[in-house]
């Protein structure tokens, strides 16, 4: 599914949410970030939703790993790991927290990580 920067460009267009947007525009100029500016262009109904239970199975210890969609706080976590994600409910925000572990939005990722060096892209 690779789509070309213009069909991005136009999906963009259409996008209200202003970080999300910025996120896109960040993402798109690094070829290492690119799979993630189509996931995000894309419908929202498209976007994952991820489970920390999910995310803790699916995971090791210290991985970066990013969702592109929403985390959401059923069951627990377990990892020190860091997590990027579009959006967290506030209930998993705290779980997170709890564990040890880092939350972070996709911006602060691509701005921290411009390579997406050990990025664990799950959906």
């Amino acid at each position: 599914m690779t789509k070309s920067k213009t069909k991005i460009e136009q999906q963009l267009q259409k996008k209200r949410n202003q970080e999300l947007v910025e996120t896109i525009i960040k993402a798109k100029k690094s070829e290492k970030w690119l799979e993630i500016a189509e996931i995000l262009s894309s419908p929202r109904r498209k976007r994952v939703e991820m489970n920390l239970n999910e995310i803790n199975e699916k995971s090791k210890n210290g991985e970066i790993i990013l969702i592109p969609g929403k985390v959401l706080s059923q069951g627990e976590l377990n990892k020190k790991i860091k997590i990027a994600a579009v959006n967290f409910s506030e209930k998993a925000k705290e779980k997170i927290t709890k564990s040890g572990a880092n939350s972070l939005s996709i911006l602060e990722l691509i701005k921290e990580n411009p390579k997406a060096e050990g990025v664990k892209i799950l959906r």
